[in-house]
């Protein structure tokens, strides 16, 4: 398992949580590696990417990622895996973009 996974039980936790009870003050955006979604999408039947929301287990919004196929299904198995490497701003923020103050 890569650094940037999480398990397909951590993320349906995470989701559910997300889903039950969402965050009062929403994350502005969050901090993506890129090595993680360039190693998303080099993944063999990978045309695109989806996104979907969570909190884990310290409270923290996250987003996390998986591969979706040219018919449109989410590819969550064996050989593909659901990656996650997000930080959320706050904290990683960038307080000169035009998108903090907002």
């Amino acid at each position: 398992m890569s650094k940037f996974t999480i398990t397909l039980d951590q993320a349906k936790k995470w989701a559910i949580t997300w889903r039950n009870n969402p965050p009062k003050e929403l994350a502005k955006g969050h901090l993506i590696p890129v090595e993680s979604l360039k190693t998303l999408i080099q993944t063999a039947d990978v045309v695109s990417v989806r996104a979907y929301m969570g909190i884990d287990e310290n409270k923290t919004q996250k987003l996390f990622f998986v591969g979706v196929n040219s018919d449109g299904k989410d590819l969550v198995d064996e050989t593909h895996l659901i990656y996650d490497a997000t930080e959320p701003c706050p904290t990683k923020c960038d307080p000169s973009s035009p998108f903090f103050k907002l």
